[in-house]
Formats: structure tokens, C-alpha cells, sequence
């Protein structure tokens, strides 16, 4: 499998598998809990790395419950899953890891044995990742215009400018409503006409973003397109003078105490904004604290509050968000922020995701004071997101509601 066929579906959707079925899964929960009580399920390592650890039942969480969530996944073999971590009001109070065939990018790892160490491909998680970035160089100073002409950050693509194109602004990037022809979902990646392969292949990659065609009014249409998500890095890398990783570091990774990650090259940008970055999940675990904190860690206000709440807005939605959607779920697009409600069987819970490809997914539920983290290794399969579903609705949400 190279890189064009890896990050394809990150827009897989993240309706956590047809969720009414999962529920039937929920029947046999305390069975599998009861029964891993009994089995090793110790309070999360304490790695001196920001984290306070906690047992469950500390922190409301039904122990018979979170502790079953191991040996289900186990059990599970098509979701091929590598990891689950929970915090619950700020305090890490589970992880679980297991072996399983990995990839990095295109390059296949063979079978890795996970732990609390390990980073995983973060993949389309990458773009919320991004949105964060932005937030800080608005915070700032170094943007200060969300409307600003997208173009206006490419001089040097002059020539590629039209009068439509100048509609485009960051805002447009930032919710995937460019309005540039992109077809990156709509074709197979096997197909040499989708954009994402062609983007990869191109001698310049941002050249090939920028010279497509507009197709819809910025703004009006969702359509997912990982080649402007990677713009925005370029724009970060222009305003801060750092490249995007560097810029991570110093704005982001440093203050939450993140000392071990990559961001690497993918279709054509070094390093990718919209799929190159890999954290350990805990770590990954911190991001989501921090959005689910208005942008503060450790009493350190990293990120606006102001940014983190435009960013979890619903910007767009409807039959162009490219979701499968389901009665339950994810149903709108902040800036680069997947937005929802919890499952029908538990209701009334707003639901912020970052999503990325083969199952990796991190879940916010701020009512809830909740942060989920699940990784896998199920790229291009039919199971895609069934571990994060799979813990959230059958033990963690049972568990957090049931103590």
C-alpha cells in the first residue's frame, strides 16, 4: 500500500460503526467486565509527564466496566486495535495496549507491540492538530484576519489567481468549503484521476492545490480536502518563519510537556499539516484536554478560550459533509474539528472528534469532562473506527453513567 492509498478515507465516517448494532455488543459488557476484573487492569504508569494518574472509580468511572474494555478488544480481532487511553477531570485514569501490524505513512512496521511509550500515526488527526497552530498564531498577532484571501499568503502563485479564487479565505480552509474542484472521496484512489493522488505525484504540490479550478462558492460546500488542510501549515510556516513542526514545538508540544513525537512528509509537503503527525496517545490524550480546558494546561493558558470555542462551532453541514451519517453522531465541521452528539442510548452529549485514518480517534465530551483516545491499525478496512466505538459506547459511556 503506498501513501496515496493510506490516507485516503480519513472521511471514512465516523459514525462509530452503525452504532445501534454495537449496542447488542453492550448486552455482553458486564459479562466480559465481570470477568476482567479478576485480570490485570492497574491504574495508568505514572511517567512524570504532566499526567496525574488515577483508578477509575476515583473519577466516576464504574471499574467493573473500564476495566473490560482490554480483553473486549481482544476479542475483536477485525479492528485490529493498538490502544486506548481515558482522562477523566484531568486525571489519566486508563490505558490499555496491545501488539498489532502498524504502518508509518506508506512504510509497513510489521507487528509492533504498544505500550505507553510507542507513538502511533496520528493521521487526519493531524488537521485538528493544525487548527490549534492556527489559534496561536491568531493568539498572536501573526494572523489577524480569518478572512483574508487564502491567495494573499502565495505571491508567488500569482499567476494562478482569479478573481473567484480571491473569495477563497483561511476561514474556507480551515472548513473544508474552498469551493476548488477536489475529488478526493468521490473517485477511487486506485484511479489516477483522483486529486489527492494527483497532488502527491505533482512536481510542486501546493502549486497543484492552488491551480484548481474553483467548482462551488467558497464557503456554500463541504468537500474534504486533505491538499488545503496542508496549505494552512504552508501559511503557518510563512507568518511565524518556522517550519510547522518547528512552530509545534515551541507554541504547542513544549508547553504541554509533548517531548516525544514526528511530523513527517506526506503528498508532497515536509512535514504535512493534514496527516504527517505521530504522538504517543497519552500525549495525544493532552490535546484533548487541552480543548476540552478552553485551550489551558497545567494553568497555563496555551490556546485561547476564544479559539477553542470558534473552533468547535458547527460551520458546515448537511448533505455535502460527506458523512454516512446515522441518527446518532457526528453531524457538522468546526474549524477542522469533526462535532456530534453522543449515541442515541446515551443521549445529550456534545461530542468534539478529531478523526484519522485506520481508527485512530480522539473523542471530547465536555459535560462529560472526558477525553477517549483509541488507535489502530485497520488501514482501509471495513472496521474502521470500531475500537474507539467499541470502548466509548459499550464500557466508557455505561461506565461514566452507571457510577
Amino acid at each position: 500500500m503506498d501513501a496515496a492509498t493510506t490516507q485516503r478515507a480519513e472521511m471514512v465516517p465516523i459514525t462509530m460503526r452503525p452504532i445501534r448494532t454495537l449496542t447488542l455488543g453492550a448486552v455482553l459488557a458486564p459479562l466480559i467486565a465481570a470477568a476482567a476484573m479478576a485480570a490485570d487492569c492497574p491504574t495508568p504508569t505514572d511517567l512524570h509527564d504532566g499526567w496525574t494518574v488515577a483508578a477509575p472509580d476515583q473519577e466516576g468511572l464504574d471499574p467493573a466496566l473500564i476495566c473490560g474494555i482490554g480483553p473486549r478488544l481482544e476479542a475483536l480481532k477485525e479492528a485490529n486495535a493498538h490502544g486506548v487511553v481515558i482522562a477523566r477531570h484531568g486525571r489519566l485514569v486508563y490505558e490499555r495496549y496491545s501488539a498489532g501490524n502498524d504502518r508509518r505513512q506508506s512504510m509497513s512496521l510489521g507487528v509492533v507491540s504498544f505500550d505507553a511509550a510507542t507513538k502511533h500515526d496520528m493521521r487526519s488527526i493531524s488537521k485538528s492538530v493544525t487548527s490549534l497552530l492556527v489559534g496561536i498564531a491568531f493568539d498572536r498577532g501573526l494572523l489577524t484576519d480569518l478572512d483574508a484571501p487564502a491567495f494573499s499568503f502565495f505571491p508567488e502563485y500569482e499567476a494562478l489567481r482569479t478573481p473567484e479564487k480571491d473569495r477563497i479565505t483561511l476561514r474556507h480552509l480551515l472548513t473544508m468549503s474552498s469551493g476548488l474542484a477536489w475529488n478526493e472521496t468521490a473517485v477511487p484512489f486506485t484511479d489516477p484521476s483522483n486529486t489527492y493522488v494527483q497532488m502527491e505525484e505533482a512536481p510542486r504540490a501546493e502549486h497543484y492545490v492552488l491551480a484548481q479550478p474553483v467548482a462551488a462558492q467558497p464557503g456554500e460546500v463541504f468537500n474534504y480536502n486533505t491538499g488545503t488542510a496542508n496549505l494552512l501549515g504552508l501559511v503557518l510556516r510563512k507568518v511565524s518563519g518556522k517550519r510547522l513542526d518547528a512552530f509545534a514545538k515551541e507554541a504547542l508540544f513544549d508547553p504541554l510537556g509533548i517531548e516525544d513525537w514526528d511530523w513527517d512528509y506526506d503528498a508532497g509537503f515536509n512535514p504535512a499539516a493534514g496527516s504527517g503527525l505521530r504522538l504517543r496517545p497519552r500525549d495525544l490524550a493532552k490535546i484533548g484536554q487541552l480543548v476540552l480546558q478552553h485551550g489551558a494546561w497545567n494553568e497555563r493558558q496555551v490556546v485561547s478560550s476564544a479559539w477553542i470555542g470558534e473552533s468547535i462551532i458547527p460551520r458546515m453541514t448537511g448533505k455535502g459533509l460527506m458523512l454516512k451519517l446515522v441518527p446518532e453522531g457526528i453531524s457538522s465541521y468546526g474549524y477542522l474539528w469533526w462535532l456530534g452528539r453522543s449515541p442515541v442510548d446515551y443521549p445529550n452529549h456534545d461530542l468534539i472528534v478529531a478523526n484519522g485514518y485506520g481508527g485512530q480517534r480522539l473523542f471530547i465530551l465536555p459535560d462529560l469532562d472526558l477525553v477517549v483516545v483509541a488507535t489502530a491499525g485497520d488501514y482501509g478496512g471495513k472496521s474502521m473506527g470500531l475500537t474507539g466505538a467499541t470502548a466509548l459506547t459499550e464500557f466508557i459511556l455505561p461506565g461514566v453513567l452507571a457510577h
